[in-house]
């Protein structure tokens, strides 16, 4: 039996301290994934918390027909969709704070450039590939997000998004062929 399948038992029982485990286990995966849809780290840390709430008062009916992660995971997808739509609906804020905008591009991994030009081009390659990523629809972003940010495998993605490997591999297909269009139109490849 699997230590997560363990932890889910004991919380089923009762146990409310395994499921503390649980969450320090996941949290910092299950935000990187929320990051991923959200783009406002505070925001994340506001959805991460209500998914592992409803994580919480659903795990009396977790079967274990999937892995915890997998189950948690669709669950912080389905968060982070239903967050973004009642986001949408709101008036947009009148103030923007100067300090959210040095959040936007914080990857560490994404500033060590060697020359002013190639860090310039890595920028902008950098908001090609994100904007071909908001133009996708819902589904075919969630794929190609699960795939090349979480490294997840293709029958770990169907499990979350719960559809066929090959729905999976042709979304995640169609999203690598319009990523890699807006790169060649970027390149002047395209022409």
């Amino acid at each position: 039996m699997s230590v997560d399948l363990e932890l889910v038992q004991r919380v089923q029982a009762g146990d409310k301290k395994a499921f503390d485990v649980l969450i320090m286990k996941y949290q910092q995966r299950i935000i990187h994934v929320i990051t991923g849809f959200v783009h406002d780290p505070v925001e994340a840390l506001d959805v991460a918390q209500e998914a592992f709430i409803k994580a919480y008062r659903a795990i009396p009916n977790f079967r274990g027909d999937s892995a915890f992660y997998t189950w948690l995971y669709r669950i912080a997808i389905n968060t982070s969709k239903n967050h973004l739509t009642s986001r949408a609906r709101r008036p947009p804020a009148m103030d923007v704070d100067a300090m959210d905008a040095t959040n936007f591009y914080d990857a560490p991994e994404l500033k060590d450039f060697d020359t002013p030009e190639s860090s310039l081009l890595n920028h902008e390659l950098e908001g090609v590939i994100n904007k071909a990523i908001d133009e996708l629809p819902e589904d075919t972003a969630t794929a190609i997000k699960l795939r090349e940010f979480e490294g997840m495998s293709y029958e770990e993605i169907a499990q979350v998004m719960d559809c066929p490997i090959g729905t999976v591999r042709s979304r995640i297909f169609r999203a690598r062929e319009a990523i890699d269009h807006k790169i060649k139109e970027l390149t002047g490849e395209g022409e």
